[in-house]
């Protein structure tokens, strides 16, 4: 068995197209030829989706990454069923001995603590307010959120204690929440992102298979804006010789629709990923896939991926110059280029039912 050994499994709407092993397992599993041929093509199967609720002690995370724009977050799930390829929390499902590949968009480990566990950490006396980012890793709005209302329960946890918080997602599930987040907003205690990466149905329904389509993000952020929340998009990630030449057309049809600021990162391609994605790109975009690693490396040195904090989110080189300087033109052009959601750390209180509740836990 061989280290770049690979399970295929063809999955309805899915955006692996394989399983290898977790990068820490002593077994691989490898591909086996069964006798069939090329001609015999093999049916996509259903792959359903596994919640298995995961017991935590804590649910906010400290971030030390100096080119990330907050230094703490919560994350209400591991792994996302969006299905996104390039997503960059794949890596993490190896810590789990479970593969980055189809395992992270149909294992799902959800957090039904979380509001409990918020609570407690806002009322303990050590805790300072600074903003916590919702969303960071994996999409607090991905499907199952709709029938588990983790994130739900997270954000009428900060809105009784008037923590300031700001989202990014690609669902336009987070319009359910706009009676908490609108409220809050008008507090200048709430801010929201809203991810898209194309306009074009067929490559977003390849590349995001379970994300909202790139109208119903428009639409969330057009409802968000509607409710005094301050809200952002992000065009990320920016795919050089795939979407890069869409980019303004979505920052205008986002600034149309009442986002107000925007951001964007070029491809990252860390650890798994790679792999994944050029698998994914092979098979989904063949006429594509050989120019489109070209750009990527150009962007990176000469190679796949550079880790280096210094560049890692844009990219270096001529190409990645280009991404930037339009970037630049686009957000002035369309109103974009206002001042980040700033945020009120001053109103946060403990709640007297809060101190009730910490009391029982002492």
């Amino acid at each position: 068995m061989t280290a770049a050994a690979k399970l295929k499994l063809p999955a309805r709407g899915r955006g692996a197209r394989s399983n290898a092993s977790g990068r820490f397992e002593a077994t691989k599993v490898e591909d086996f030829d069964d006798g069939w041929t090329d001609d015999d093509a093999a049916l996509p199967v259903q792959v359903q989706t596994i919640v298995t609720p995961l017991r935590s002690r804590t649910i906010i995370s400290n971030n030390q990454s100096p080119d990330i724009g907050f230094d703490r977050s919560i994350n209400t799930y591991k792994g996302c069923s969006h299905g996104c390829i390039y997503c960059y929390a794949r890596p993490a499902h190896a810590y789990l001995g479970l593969s980055p590949g189809l395992d992270f968009e149909t294992r799902i480990f959800s957090k039904p603590d979380a509001a409990v566990l918020l609570e407690q950490e806002l009322a303990a006396k050590k805790y300072i307010c600074k903003r916590i980012h919702i969303g960071g890793d994996t999409d607090p709005y991905q499907p199952d959120e709709k029938g588990l209302r983790i994130t739900r329960g997270v954000l009428e946890v900060v809105s009784r204690f008037n923590q300031p918080v700001s989202i990014i997602t690609k669902s336009n599930l987070i319009i359910r929440d706009i009676d908490i987040l609108g409220p809050m907003a008008r507090g200048k205690l709430a801010s929201a992102f809203v991810s898209i990466t194309t306009l074009d149905r067929s490559l977003a329904r390849a590349m995001e298979p379970r994300a909202s389509t790139p109208a119903k993000r428009l639409e969330a952020i057009s409802r968000l804006a509607e409710a005094g929340v301050p809200v952002g998009v992000g065009f990320a990630p920016v795919i050089p010789g795939l979407n890069d030449h869409e980019m303004e057309a979505i920052l205008e049809a986002a600034a149309k629709a009442g986002a107000t600021t925007a951001m964007y990162v070029t491809l990252r391609l860390p650890l798994e990923i790679k792999d994944l994605f050029k698998e994914w790109l092979a098979d989904a975009r063949p006429d594509r896939a050989a120019r489109v690693m070209s750009l990527v490396r150009q962007t990176r040195g000469g190679r796949e991926y550079d880790a280096d904090w210094s560049q890692r989110m844009k990219g270096t080189g001529p190409i990645a110059e280009l991404i930037w300087t339009r970037f630049k033109a686009a957000v002035k052009r369309f109103g974009l280029d206002g001042h980040r959601h700033d945020l009120d750390v001053s109103q946060f209180h403990v709640p007297a039912s809060a101190r009730v509740q910490l009391d029982l836990f002492a």
